[in-house]
C-alpha cells in the first residue's frame, strides 16, 4: 500500500458505559469506512473510558476476544479495513489496557499491552511486557499505549526491531500531568512519524475536552485537532515514504 486513507476516532467517551460506548465506536468505524479509510484508529479504552473503574469495577472485563469484540471482527472483514481497536482484557488473573489490531481478513493480527502503567488510574492494570512492531498492509506498526511514550525506551526499541511509524491510542489532557512535549521529542528521537488518537470528554477528576489528536513528523505537529464533541478525522498518508498528504484533516462530527 503506497498511499492511503487513515481515520482517527476522536470520541467523547463515558466513563463505564460500555454498552453506549461501544455503538458509538462500531457506528464511527462504520461512518469512517464509509470515508474510504483503510486504518481506523480508536482513543485509548474506548470502550470504557479511563476512569471506569471507579463506576463498574473490573469483574466485566474478559478475555479476548470476547462476544462483541468478535462481532467487530466480522465488521472488520465484510469492510475489508484494518482497525486498531483499544478494550482492557482479562488474561488468567491480570488485567491488561490493551489494543488490537484487527486485519482486513477479521482476524486479530497483532496486540499492544500497555507498558508504562503507573497511574491511579490504572490500578487494575498489569503492565505489559512485549514490545514488537504489528505489521500492518506490509507497514511495520509500532503501537504506543498514550503514557509509553512518556519515556523513550519503547519507542526506541520498536524503532530497534523495525518498525516504520507509531500509533498511539490516547486519553490523554491537559494538567498537572498532561503532555509536555513527549510526542514530538519521540518522533525527533527515532526519525519515525507518529499518529495520535485521542479523545474528547470529561471524566471524575479528569478533562479531555482540549485533548488533541495528532500526525507528529521529526518534532512537529503537522495537523491536530481538539472539539467539544466526537468526531472521525480523515487524512491521507504516503506509506511508501511515510509522508502527510493532507493539508488539514476532514472532520466529522457525529452524535
Amino acid at each position: 500500500m503506497k498511499t492511503g486513507t487513515i481515520a482517527l476516532l476522536h470520541l467523547e467517551t463515558v466513563p463505564g458505559a460500555v454498552e453506549q460506548n461501544r455503538y458509538v465506536m462500531v457506528e464511527a468505524i462504520k461512518h469512517a469506512a464509509g470515508k474510504g479509510a483503510e486504518w481506523i484508529v480508536t482513543p485509548e479504552l474506548a470502550v470504557c473510558g479511563l476512569q471506569f473503574a471507579h463506576v463498574i469495577g473490573s469483574d466485566w472485563i474478559q478475555p479476548q476476544p470476547d462476544p462483541w469484540m468478535q462481532q467487530v471482527c466480522k465488521l472488520v472483514k465484510t469492510m475489508k479495513r484494518t482497525v486498531f481497536l483499544a478494550c482492557p482484557e482479562r488474561d488468567g488473573s491480570r488485567l491488561y489496557n490493551s489494543v488490537f489490531v484487527i486485519g482486513p481478513t477479521g482476524d486479530i493480527i497483532g496486540t499492544h499491552r500497555k507498558i508504562n502503567v503507573a497511574s491511579d488510574s490504572l490500578s487494575w492494570s498489569s503492565p505489559g511486557d512485549r514490545i514488537a512492531p504489528i505489521e500492518c498492509d506490509g507497514i511495520k506498526v509500532g503501537v504506543l499505549v498514550c503514557s509509553d511514550v512518556y519515556t523513550s525506551n519503547i519507542a526506541r526499541a520498536l524503532r530497534f526491531e523495525g518498525a516504520q511509524m507509531f500509533v498511539s491510542p490516547a486519553s490523554w489532557g491537559p494538567g498537572i500531568h498532561g503532555p509536555n512535549g513527549e510526542w514530538e521529542q519521540r518522533t525527533h528521537e527515532t526519525g519515525l512519524p507518529m499518529i495520535v488518537c485521542n479523545r474528547t470528554g470529561a471524566e471524575k477528576t479528569l478533562d479531555f475536552w482540549n485533548a488533541p489528536s495528532l500526525v507528529v513528523q521529526n518534532g512537529t505537529r503537522l495537523l491536530t485537532h481538539t472539539s467539544k464533541k466526537s468526531a472521525v478525522l480523515t487524512f491521507e498518508w504516503n506509506f511508501g515514504d511515510m509522508t502527510l498528504r493532507s493539508s488539514s484533516y476532514a472532520t466529522d462530527y457525529i452524535r
